[in-house]
């Protein structure tokens, strides 16, 4: 039954963001193509609905919509029908939705957040709005602190009775997980050529009209992608087998080294760290809970901590990262310490020893 539910889904991907909480990676890669666990992160989720047996994929884009169609083409070669539609202004998630509906093949679509990082059963999202005959279902995540997002209570039959802002005394641990599935009917009844919310407009106005609005509540892996730290963890999930993905089947560990990276002797690889393409870590060097891109340079005796060094970047010898973001082709100093969120531009240059926290290293 999932099998046949799956092949008469569309997949709908919403990547049209810019990704500004990981600047300066994004500065000339879209988010969802930013490498994590050895693929573009956008990869990870189209194996997954794949997997779950949907084939025809559509592709919200805004920002470098480009990049997607270059790297993926028509898909085929992932055994998917992938197409793009290009927003021109930002619609937001409802309009971005509405924005690909003469595009859908359909009667029923499962539409995606492109920025997360999730392994719910597909499958049995799609059997739930079935077997529910659900206008809308969305899937709910159950957390242990819900005071830091909007929540959405449901009956005792799974109906949501309401979308909550965040508040100090929520009244279900249930979220909003940024997965759902939508009859297509619904979706041609969402306003066209404008931003649309679908979070403050659409789900509140099927309420209002008395749709039948579901919700499949779990507690599966669940990682918004969208800040350093969560990136950063995301991938590193990914590699240590935390976080589903069909294209790491048995290659769990606690670091993903390409094959044609250089690691000295005596290197500390650790945490679910990646080390990219062509990559060289020095000896000595400790890289823990780290996303290498391809090209990077980690010279001796440097200390890499949860951090993402774009490619082509160097870093220097004695070198002390923690919670950084370095960009392509920027050059890190010997005996130089950043921390905290520091963040390092494409190309930018410090000095050996040009910048430090502690009075010695």
């Amino acid at each position: 039954m999932t099998e046949n539910l799956a092949a008469t889904t569309d997949a709908v991907i919403l990547v049209g963001g810019k990704g500004t909480r990981l600047r300066p990676l994004t500065n000339s890669i879209p988010k969802p193509m930013l490498p994590t666990a050895g693929f573009p992160f956008l990869q990870h989720l189209l194996a997954r609905i794949k997997d779950a047996g949907m084939t025809h994929v559509v592709l919200g884009t805004s920002f470098k919509a480009e990049v997607f169609e270059e790297f993926f083409g028509d898909g085929s070669e992932s055994g998917l029908e992938i197409e793009y539609v290009v927003e021109d202004e930002p619609l937001g998630t409802g309009g971005g939705i509405r924005n690909v509906a003469s595009h859908l093949r359909h009667d029923r679509a499962m539409v995606f957040n492109g920025d997360v990082l999730g392994g719910t059963d597909l499958g049995a999202v799609l059997r739930s709005h079935v077997e529910r005959e659900a206008d809308v279902t969305l899937h709910l995540l159950r957390v242990s602190d819900p005071r830091a997002f909007g929540c959405v209570p449901t009956d005792s039959d799974g109906r949501v009775s309401a979308f909550l802002e965040k508040t100090e005394d929520p009244p279900t641990d249930q979220i909003n997980a940024g997965t759902y599935v939508f009859q297509r009917e619904v979706i041609e009844a969402i306003p066209a050529g404008r931003a649309v919310s679908v979070e403050r407009e659409v789900f509140p106005e099927l309420l209002e009209l008395g749709s039948r609005v579901f919700g499949h509540v779990d507690q599966a892996y669940w990682r918004d992608m969208g800040t350093p730290s969560d990136f950063v963890r995301g991938s590193s999930d990914l590699v240590r087998g935390i976080a589903p993905s069909p294209l790491l089947d048995g290659r769990h560990g606690e670091a993903l080294v390409d094959e044609s990276a250089a690691i000295a002797g005596g290197a500390l690889l650790l945490g679910g760290t990646v080390i990219g393409r062509g990559a060289e870590v020095g000896a000595g060097v400790r890289v823990d809970t780290s996303v290498i891109f391809d090209g990077v340079q980690i010279e001796a005796g440097a200390i890499v901590e949860r951090c993402v060094i774009g490619a082509g970047a160097r870093i220097g010898a004695r070198a002390q990262l923690t919670d950084c973001i370095i960009g392509e082709g920027a050059v890190v100093g010997a005996r130089c310490e950043l921390r905290d969120g520091a963040r390092v531009w494409p190309g930018v240059q410090l000095p050996d020893g040009g910048l430090r926290f502690s009075s010695d290293i």
